[in-house]
C-alpha cells in the first residue's frame, strides 16, 4: 500500500472548474464569428458556382460552335443551345430536365439570361449581372458576365 502523502500531484477541483469556465467564455466569443463566417462562405460557394455554370456555357458554346443560353429560375438555371428557346442542354451537374440547383437554396435574380456566341462572347453589348441572394440573411453577391465573355465575380 502507498502512503498519502500531502505533496501529490494532479488537478483540483478550482483548477479545472477555471479551465472549464475559460473554455466556455471563448465559445461565446467565436460563435457569432463562426457563424458569419459560414454564411459568408456559402454565399461565396454559390457565386463560385453559378460563374462556374457560366464558363461551363460559355466553353460549351465554343467547343460546339454554336450559341449556349444561360437561363436562370429560383434557384436554378439552365443551359439552352442555339438561343434561349433551343434545346436543353443536359450533362454532368444536371438533373434529367436540365436544371442546375445553385448551392445552399440561394437565389438567383437579376438579368433573365446571358448567351454566349460560338466565340465565346456575350451577344450583348452591356455587361449582364446576375445576383445571389442568401433568403436567411439578405447577403447578395453579383455574377457579372462581360460583352467579352469573360465572367466576374463581385
Amino acid at each position: 500500500m502507498k502512503a498519502i502523502t500531502s505533496n501529490e500531484r494532479g488537478f483540483g477541483l478550482t483548477e479545472l472548474v477555471v479551465v472549464v469556465a475559460l473554455l466556455g467564455i471563448l465559445t461565446i466569443f467565436a460563435v457569432p464569428n463562426l457563424v458569419a463566417y459560414y454564411q459568408s462562405s456559402s454565399l461565396t460557394a454559390g457565386a463560385e458556382q453559378l460563374a462556374a455554370v457560366m464558363n461551363r456555357a460559355r466553353h460549351l458554346a465554343i467547343s460546339r460552335n454554336t450559341s449556349v443560353c444561360v437561363e436562370r429560375s429560383g434557384t436554378t438555371v439552365r443551359l439552352r443551345t442555339v438561343s434561349c428557346a433551343g434545346t436543353i442542354w443536359t450533362g454532368v451537374g444536371t438533373d434529367s430536365a436540365g436544371t442546375i440547383q445553385i448551392a445552399n437554396s440561394l437565389q438567383v435574380g437579376g438579368a433573365a439570361s446571358a448567351t454566349f456566341t460560338n466565340t465565346g462572347a456575350s451577344t450583348t453589348a452591356a455587361d449582364i449581372t446576375f445576383s445571389l441572394t442568401d433568403p436567411k440573411t439578405s447577403r447578395a453577391r453579383n455574377v457579372v458576365v462581360s460583352s467579352t465573355g469573360r465572367v466576374i465575380l463581385q
